[in-house]
């Protein structure tokens, strides 16, 4: 019988989610989902240290804004509970003794200062430094006296005549080790808390979590788990490690160098499903040249064995594009329910919001973008007589001039005022002056916003300014430009 396919994402509830978290959930989610199999939610909070608060709050909500929602977990429970490692404490505990009692683990009664000390040696030797334990040689008489009189101590892993080992894993395959190179790492502190592997290694086994999910990084770390899982008698789970996501060839993304975090980039303007379908693609490839994918197309299509072995650099700009083709795919409601707070912030004039929003939707890749190129529907901004010349639209200050009273007289004669009825009178114009569309237009557009570029042409801007508003910038671009050319 086939085990069932379970993963969990196991944060440490330490501030804003990062984008490399973020995916290493998103590829868990994935993997569980493809073979219909549950995905979990678990906290790891042993680190008290570095425990934020609110951060779990942030952990549940980023989960919930992408989709990723989770089977099991602290706030919904589960068969496997409890799902926040500070509740599973007094577990802990005797699997470290069950390891000393077989061998595979030992009392370490050494202070910060003797593995200093040693160390130093190592530096000064010119080596490479591994921790050699004294305390693996006591007798057994002299560890109980030291437990009883009160000592503290650490439990530590004991690796000895352990030879070559090694694991399969998903993206790197057979991979090979000097079991005997390995440091034996502490299992369990002084204080009686779990190291973040040790309690990992437990979990998981105990959670039946049957594909592990991790960066890299821990491929050097995963033959001494796997000694763990051995001296349980223990199955392992199968790996798969991911390569990191990268700021450019040389610095890893990381909060610590503030790069963006996913509430980061929610902030600044980008969605939630353009970001998940955005990392998904971060060294993980596609079977075609498909980049726009919902989360049930990534479920459908996700394969392992697609992920790549290389780093994976975050481009801001292909996620930017990625971004403008989300709002762009919008139905014209959830568009403008999306945009309404933006245009809200940034109009208060009496204007058509939803107007506004049709004529942004072909030309916003992110929505703060939206404030500054919609701002000039309550006040123009200020232009020189510079921005009347382009080469392209073969306009000039002077041709600019022609044009506006032109289109002031015709657009004063325009007695019902429509979408239709402007764009019939202000096309009209060009083909009587015996010109270009653009030595119309663009002063129009230009006397109606005051900038170079704008979300709609001179025609939409005129029709949701309405008449009177369209008639007084006019007028005044008139009397700018008969000054200056005065």
């Amino acid at each position: 019988m086939t085990k069932k396919v379970r993963t969990r994402f196991a944060p440490s509830p330490t501030g804003y989610m990062h984008i490399g978290n973020l995916r290493t959930a998103l590829f868990e989610y994935l993997i569980a989902k493809h073979e219909n199999g549950d995905f979990l939610l678990r906290i790891e909070d042993t680190d008290q240290g570095r425990k934020v608060e609110g951060a779990v709050d942030i952990i549940y909500k980023t989960l919930k804004d992408v989709g990723l929602n989770w089977d099991e977990g602290p706030d919904i429970g589960g068969d496997y509970g409890p799902y926040v490692q500070s509740e599973r404490l007094g577990m802990y505990k005797g699997y470290a003794e069950e390891l000393v009692k077989t061998g595979h683990a030992h009392y370490c009664f050494c202070s910060e200062e003797d593995i200093e000390a040693q160390r130093k040696e190592a530096e000064s030797l010119g080596i490479s430094f591994k921790f050699q334990d004294p305390c693996k040689h006591l007798s057994k008489e002299e560890i109980q006296a030291r437990l009883d009189a009160g000592e503290p101590y650490v439990v530590r892993q004991t690796i000895a005549n352990v030879g070559e080992t090694s694991f399969d894993d998903e993206v790197y395959g057979h991979i090979e080790f000097d079991g005997d190179l390995l440091d034996e790492q502490i299992l369990l502190k002084s204080d009686g808390f779990p190291t973040y592997n040790f309690a990992n290694i437990i979990d998981d086994h105990t959670m039946n979590i049957s594909h592990v999910v991790r960066g890299n990084e821990y491929l050097s770390s995963t033959p001494k788990y796997n000694l763990i899982y051995d001296a349980y008698g223990w199955d392992r789970p199968t790996y798969v490690h991911v390569p990191p996501v990268m700021k450019d060839e040389h610095q890893k993304l990381s909060k610590r160098n503030g790069d963006a975090s996913f509430q980061d980039l929610v902030a600044k303007g980008y969605l939630p499903a353009a970001i998940i379908n955005y990392i998904a693609l971060l060294g993980w490839a596609p079977p075609t040249e498909q980049e726009i994918y919902s989360l049930p197309e990534l479920i459908e299509v996700f394969d392992v064995k697609r992920i790549s072995k290389s780093p994976a650099i975050f481009d801001i700009d292909k996620l930017t594009w990625m971004n403008g083709i989300y709002l762009r795919n919008m139905d014209e409601d959830t568009y403008f329910e999306t945009v309404r707070p933006y245009l809200e912030r940034a109009i208060k004039g009496p204007y058509d919001l939803k107007e506004i929003a049709k004529i942004i939707q072909p030309r916003i890749d992110v929505l703060t973008q939206i404030e500054e190129s919609v701002d000039f529907f309550d006040k123009p901004g200020d232009y020189d007589l510079e921005m009347y010349r382009h080469k392209k639209m073969k306009s000039t200050p002077e041709s600019a001039l022609t044009a506006l009273k032109a289109v002031r007289t015709a657009l004063e004669n325009l007695e019902d005022w429509t979408e239709e009825s402007v764009h019939e009178t202000l096309l009209a114009l060009p083909k009587e002056m015996g010109v270009k569309n653009g030595v119309v237009l663009w002063p129009v557009r230009t006397a109606l916003s005051g900038k170079q570029f704008t979300p709609g042409g001179a025609i939409e801007i005129a029709w949701i300014l309405g008449k009177d508003e369209s008639l007084r910038r006019i007028d005044t671009a008139i009397a700018r430009l008969e000054a200056a050319l005065a």
